[in-house]
């Protein structure tokens, strides 16, 4: 049995993510969210959109992280 991983579609990373599909397709084109294209569609593995979510390719540091470091703490 194989382990690879499946191949998602847009939809799919937005629920993964808690956005709606038009932030995954802003991201695409603005800010290199890793994305194949397969005809009209893309596809990702969310492993590199997690990948690409902790190395902030969103640009957008969350609330909690903001928090912290405003406290000192990590």
């Amino acid at each position: 049995m194989s382990t690879e991983e499946r191949w998602g579609g847009v939809e799919d990373v937005a629920a993964h993510l808690g956005v709606n599909k038009e932030s995954i397709y802003r991201w695409i084109e603005k800010k290199g969210l890793p994305a194949h294209r397969v005809g009209r569609l893309f596809r990702f593995k969310l492993s590199a959109v997690d990948g690409w979510v902790r190395a902030g390719g969103t640009g957008d540091t969350p609330a909690t992280e903001k928090r912290l470091d405003e406290d000192g703490e990590k």
